[in-house]
């Protein structure tokens, strides 16, 4: 069964979703000062309020380096002056560290939900106390599932692509009669921080820094538009899982993929990642701030104490980075390198992921 956010007025409301301010078609100038990044990941979506949590029943595992590649570290410079929160561009030194070539799969996140009996936030009940004034029987657990909209649209309300799909979750992707069979080598969506970091626990890792996830993206070629070049197409291919078309009625599908595409579908950086942009976007572990990049330190940052966000003040976000199969210049630029996501901790989607990192034991 399929709920329309746009009918569930009560819900979004308590769920404090917020509208947009990066898509419509402008100058790079008027993107620049109009960007607030509301619409380009999980604002623009359901919040999800607090759920009762699990992860800290989780085993922390021993830590296995297979799949992963080791980053040496080193200094880059890191941030980009196209987008107000990733200013100023700042250097920055990390250690070295492991990551994994590739999102977290299907496949991977089952072995873990096997082991642990782990239940994800967009698989629990809500609870009634959270959505004062929404009927109980519309709490059902589920996620927010992109929907084309049927003609060309304006893009000023994302609610009009985004849906409510109540048993859309990591292993029904677009809801109950979906599921991930022949799609076990595809990354895992609709997972939240808690979700990612549980996981990650279990595997003997952890969620990136901000800043570890960029350097690795960068592939030690520095700051360009783009983590693979500064060309879009290099040689008339596309390089990255992004839109293409009209947005969001009309997917041409150029790159191959209306939606997520398997992992390795893309040629990897000079470090041996793949999907460092597009597909899906990727949890990290720094809290958001959009004033973060102001004072943060030079060497290993690890974000800010507390998270604000000007635009939803009461809710608590995370990092997010590399931009989905969602992003286009025609609505959200945040694929570009440097570039920043942010989302409500106990909230997923269908083109959100994570990968992890570890550090060398």
């Amino acid at each position: 069964m399929e709920f329309s956010i746009k009918g569930f007025c009560g819900l979004v409301g308590a769920m404090a979703v917020t509208l947009w301010s990066c898509g419509s078609k402008q100058t790079a100038e008027e993107k620049r000062k109009a960007d607030s990044l509301a619409a380009c990941i999980a604002d623009g979506m359901p919040s999800r309020a607090a759920a009762i949590r699990n992860a800290s029943l989780v085993t922390e595992g021993a830590g296995d380096s297979t799949g992963m590649v080791w980053i040496p570290g080193g200094k880059f410079l890191m941030g980009a002056d196209e987008f107000p929160d990733a200013r100023p561009m700042h250097e920055v030194t990390v250690n070295g560290y492991y990551i994994d070539s590739h999102e977290v799969t299907n496949a991977e996140f089952a072995a873990f939900v096997k082991a642990t009996n782990y239940k994800t936030v967009a698989e629990r009940p809500l609870n009634p106390a959270d959505y004062p004034g929404v009927p109980a029987d519309k709490l059902v657990p589920g996620s927010a599932v992109f929907t084309p909209t049927p003609a060309r649209v304006s893009l000023d309300n994302p609610l009009q692509w985004w849906n409510y799909v109540a048993g859309a979750d990591w292993a029904h992707p677009e809801g109950p009669s979906s599921s991930i069979k022949g799609r076990e080598n595809y990354p895992v969506v609709h997972v939240s921080y808690e979700d990612a970091s549980a996981y990650a626990k279990w595997a003997g890792k952890r969620l990136p820094t901000e800043a570890e996830w960029e350097f690795a993206a960068q592939g030690g070629k520095g700051n360009h538009t783009y983590y693979w070049g500064d060309q879009l197409k290099p040689g008339g291919k596309w390089v990255a899982n992004i839109y293409q078309g009209s947005f969001p009625d009309k997917n041409t599908k150029e790159d191959g993929y209306l939606t997520a595409a398997p992992i390795k579908s893309f040629p990897s950086n000079s470090y041996g990642l793949y999907d460092m942009d597009g597909n899906v976007w990727e949890w990290c572990e720094d809290l958001y701030r959009p004033d973060y990049y102001q004072k943060s330190p030079a060497a290993n940052p690890k974000g800010p104490s507390d998270s604000y966000d000007p635009d939803e003040p009461g809710a608590v976000k995370r990092v997010q980075r590399g931009g989905s199969f969602l992003c286009s210049d025609d609505y959200c630029i945040r694929y570009k390198a440097g570039s920043r996501g942010k989302g409500e901790v106990t909230s997923g989607s269908n083109n959100l992921g994570f990968r992890c990192v570890m550090d060398k034991k």
